[in-house]
């Protein structure tokens, strides 16, 4: 295994250990700047928004995510893995 996969397996091992929102919080606390985990927040919430039909001039305004980030999580929506439509809470 390279090193890349085995670094990973050890992340994705670890955020199935969390069991909880306070887990989550914590773990990403310790693992990412205050700045990437707005980020990570900013584009789940942007993926939400644009699965409930919101538009790009809503979501921006409502988020203040760029209009790239923007496009590249609807791209994600439509060519992705699917893994927003399957971790997202529903509205």
């Amino acid at each position: 295994m390279k090193d890349s996969e085995y670094m990973a397996d050890v992340l994705y091992e670890t955020l199935t250990n969390c069991k909880s929102k306070k887990d989550f919080a914590e773990l990403l606390s310790d693992l990412c700047t205050y700045q990437e985990v707005e980020q990570m927040a900013q584009r789940a919430a942007a993926a939400k928004m644009l699965i409930a039909g919101k538009t790009y001039a809503e979501i921006i305004a409502e988020t203040d995510i760029s209009s790239a980030t923007l496009s590249r999580v609807s791209r994600s929506l439509r060519h992705g893995s699917g893994g927003y439509e399957k971790f997202l809470p529903k509205m």
